[in-house]
């Protein structure tokens, strides 16, 4: 495995604690890897349940954005804005993610351009590789985001 030499706050165009990955692992096999900690309080998660399954796709959607942001980085450029368009094929093995479950969550991209990537997704629980849940994410990464929101109405202050 290649370690990711960058904290996931740094790879992310957001802040806690909206970033819900505790870190960026790095990559494996054509793989990029986060990992986090399901915990009481966190955003999205149940007291006493855990997270539900389709929270796991926010996971995923975090995962492709903090590969494409180690990937701006190591190009010298700046961590950008993207945008989930699509889930295709989501399926979960369990309705939940237990308080305590450490998860890891890859990403391999299938399709990408300048803009536009699709990638396949799979949640795993940590030190067993057991496969919880899996999709294929579709996301959109703007050249201009202020644009884009000002095309919508959306005012960006500078």
């Amino acid at each position: 495995m290649s370690a990711c030499p960058w904290p996931i706050e740094d790879l992310l165009p957001h802040a806690r604690p909206m970033i819900l990955l505790d870190e960026a692992v790095g990559r494996v096999d054509g793989r990029f890897v986060s990992a986090l900690t399901v915990r009481e309080g966190a955003p999205f998660v149940v007291t006493g349940r855990g997270a539900p399954a389709h929270v796991a796709v926010e996971w995923m959607a975090q995962t492709c954005g903090a590969q494409v942001g180690a990937e701006a980085r190591e190009a010298g450029g700046d961590v950008r804005l993207g945008l989930l368009l699509g889930t295709r094929d989501f399926r979960a093995s369990v309705p939940w993610f237990a308080i305590g479950e450490r998860l890891e969550v890859s990403v391999a991209p299938v399709f990408r351009d300048e803009n536009i990537g699709s990638f396949d997704c799979v949640v795993t629980r940590a030190g067993t590789g057991e496969e919880l849940a899996k999709a294929q994410l579709t996301v959109y990464q703007p050249e201009d985001t202020a644009a884009l929101l000002a095309s919508q109405g959306v005012q960006v202050k500078r």
